[in-house]
C-alpha cells in the first residue's frame, strides 16, 4: 500500500465524543484528522456531514495507518473495557516504536496502567488522557488530563493544547505524570463532581421544601448564586434546568423526570481507590451512595411509611434560610475538593507520580464540568504552599469555613430535625469537624480491637506498643505491633 502520511492525528471510534473531538481537532489550524470507525457507514456519515474539516477516511487499520504522519499518533474514543483493548491490539499490529495511542475514554486507572505497561514492550507509546466536558466540550475545547511517557508529551502537547478549553489565556491541559496519572487524575474529577451535583441537589430539596418556592423561582436563586463565589459550571445548569418546562405536561421538567439517578462507575472507583488509599472522602462517597439509595425503588416503597418528624416543616425566614444554604453549599464545596486532592497527594505517592496539584486545579478552570471560579483560589493555595496537608487550612478556605459553618450547621440541624436527607451536607460537616477534633473516639476504638483481636496499641505518655491481657490479669505488656 503507498505510504499517505498526510494527517497528524488520528481519531478510532467516531460515536458522539470521538465525532466532536474529531471535528474539534480539524478546526485548529495545522491539524489533518485521520477517522476511522468500525462500521463503515459511521466513517462515511462524518466525513460527508462536515466536509469542511478535511477529514480523511480510513476503513481498515492498515490503511489508518499509512494515512498518519511519523511519529503516528492516535487517539481512541471507545467504550472502556474489552473495546479499548481490542483496539489497542490492533493498532499495535501496524504502529512502529515511537507512535503513540492515546486512550481518550473513562478507562479504569489501573488498566492504564496495565495497558501502558505492556504497549511499552513493543516500542509504542501509550497515554491514557482523562478528558472533561462532555460532548460540548469535547467540540469547542475540553480539559485534557493526559498521561504517558515525556517523549509521546513531546508530539501530544502541541496538539492536545490547540483543542483544549482556554481559562485566562492558558489552555486546560498539563503533563499530569507518567503511566495512569491522567485517568486517575480524571476519577478523582469525577468524584468531585459526584459531591458537587449531589450537594447542588441537596441545596435545591431544602429550598424547595422549607420555603415552598417553585422550581422557576429556586433557577433564579441559583443564577443570583452564579454572580457571586458559587459561580461555575453547575450551578449554572442547575438554573437552566430548574427553568425548563416540559412541553408535554407544562409543569416542570424537573418534577416530571424520575429521581432515580444513574451513574458510570467513576464515582463508585474514586471511593473504592480511597478506601484502598486509606483516604477519607466521606462527601464524595455519600454523592456515589445517595444515586444508589435513589435507584432502589421496592425499598424505597416499601419503607414509605417509617416513622418521621411529627410535625410539617416550614422556615420561618425564607430569605435568611436561602443564604443559610449558599453558605453551607460554598462549606461542603471546600470539603469535596480538599478530599478530592487529599486522593490526588496519596495517589501519586503510591504510584510515583510528580503530579503538581496547582496546575491540575488551573486546568479543571475551563472545558471541564466541575469548571469554577473557586478554582482558581486551589492554584493560589498551592502556590503559596505547595506541600499543603489539606486544602481547607489554606488561609482563603480557612477564612470560608470561617463565615459559613454556622451557617452549615444550622443547615444540617434543620435538615434532620425536618426529616429531609442531606447525606453530602451531614457528612462533609462531620468530616471538617473530625478534622478540627482535639481528641477522637479512635482511642476506644483501638481498645475494643486490641480487647477481641490482640490488635495492640500506641500511648500518649510514651513510645512503644502496648497489649492489654484482657483475658489474664488486665496487666499491660509492651509487644510487636499486631499483623493482622
Amino acid at each position: 500500500m503507498p505510504e499517505k502520511s498526510v494527517a497528524n492525528i488520528g481519531v478510532v471510534g467516531l460515536a458522539v465524543m470521538g465525532s466532536n473531538l474529531a471535528r474539534n481537532l480539524a478546526s485548529r489550524e495545522g491539524n489533518t484528522v485521520a477517522v476511522f470507525n468500525r462500521s463503515r457507514s459511521r466513517t462515511d456519515e462524518l466525513v460527508a456531514e462536515h466536509p469542511e474539516a478535511g477529514f480523511l477516511p480510513a476503513y481498515d487499520y492498515e490503511e489508518f495507518a499509512a494515512t498518519l504522519s511519523k511519529p503516528r499518533t492516535a487517539i481512541i474514543m471507545v467504550q472502556a473495557g474489552k473495546g479499548t483493548d481490542a483496539v489497542i491490539d490492533e493498532l499495535v499490529q501496524v504502529f512502529e516504536p515511537g507512535d503513540i495511542i492515546v486512550d481518550g475514554g473513562n478507562a479504569l486507572f489501573t488498566d492504564t496502567i496495565r495497558r501502558e505497561k505492556a504497549v511499552r514492550e513493543t516500542g509504542i507509546n501509550f497515554v491514557g488522557a482523562g478528558i472533561s466536558g462532555g460532548e460540548e466540550g469535547a467540540l469547542n475545547g475540553p480539559s485534557i488530563m493526559p498521561g504517558g511517557s515525556d517523549e509521546s508529551w513531546v508530539t501530544l502537547g502541541p496538539i492536545l493544547r490547540s483543542i483544549a478549553a482556554v481559562a485566562e489565556g492558558e489552555p486546560c491541559v498539563t503533563h499530569v505524570g507518567h503511566d495512569g496519572a491522567g485517568h486517575f487524575v480524571k476519577m478523582v474529577h469525577n468524584g468531585i463532581e459526584y459531591a458537587d451535583m449531589q450537594l447542588i441537589a441537596e441545596a435545591y430539596d431544602l429550598i424547595r421544601r422549607g420555603t415552598g418556592k417553585s422550581p422557576a423561582e429556586i433557577a433564579d436563586i441559583f443564577a443570583q448564586w452564579n454572580k457571586g463565589e458559587l459561580e461555575s459550571y453547575l450551578i449554572e445548569i442547575t438554573a437552566e434546568v430548574l427553568r425548563q418546562v416540559d412541553a408535554e405536561t407544562g409543569t416542570p421538567l424537573v418534577d416530571v423526570i424520575l429521581d432515580q439517578a444513574g451513574a458510570k462507575g467513576t464515582g463508585a472507583w474514586t471511593v473504592q481507590t480511597a478506601l484502598d488509599l486509606g483516604i477519607p472522602v466521606s462527601g464524595i462517597a455519600e454523592a456515589v451512595f445517595a444515586r444508589s439509595l435513589s435507584s432502589k425503588p421496592a425499598q424505597r416503597a416499601a419503607a414509605s411509611d417509617l416513622p418521621g418528624p411529627s410535625e410539617s416543616w416550614k422556615v420561618s425566614d425564607p430569605d435568611a434560610f436561602v443564604e443559610d444554604v449558599r453558605k453551607a453549599l460554598y462549606a461542603s464545596k471546600i470539603v469535596a475538593y480538599s478530599q478530592g486532592f487529599d486522593e490526588i497527594v496519596a495517589g501519586a505517592q503510591q504510584y510515583g507520580w510528580d503530579i503538581k496539584k496547582g496546575d491540575i486545579a488551573a486546568i479543571w478552570r475551563g472545558g471541564c464540568i466541575i469548571r469554577a471560579q473557586f478554582l482558581n483560589r486551589i492554584t493560589e493555595a498551592y502556590a503559596e504552599d505547595a506541600g499543603l496537608v489539606a486544602l481547607l487550612t489554606a488561609p482563603y478556605f480557612r477564612e470560608a469555613l470561617g463565615r459559613t459553618q454556622e451557617a452549615w450547621r444550622r443547615v444540617v440541624v434543620t435538615a434532620a430535625q425536618a426529616g429531609i436527607p442531606s447525606p453530602a451536607f451531614s457528612s462533609s460537616l462531620a468530616y471538617y469537624d473530625g478534622l478540627r477534633a482535639d481528641r477522637l473516639p479512635a482511642a476506644l476504638v483501638q481498645g475494643q480491637r486490641d480487647f477481641f483481636g490482640a490488635h495492640t496499641y500506641k500511648r500518649v505518655d510514651k513510645d512503644g506498643v502496648f497489649h492489654t491481657l484482657w483475658s489474664g490479669d488486665r496487666s499491660e505488656i509492651e509487644t510487636e505491633p499486631s499483623t493482622h
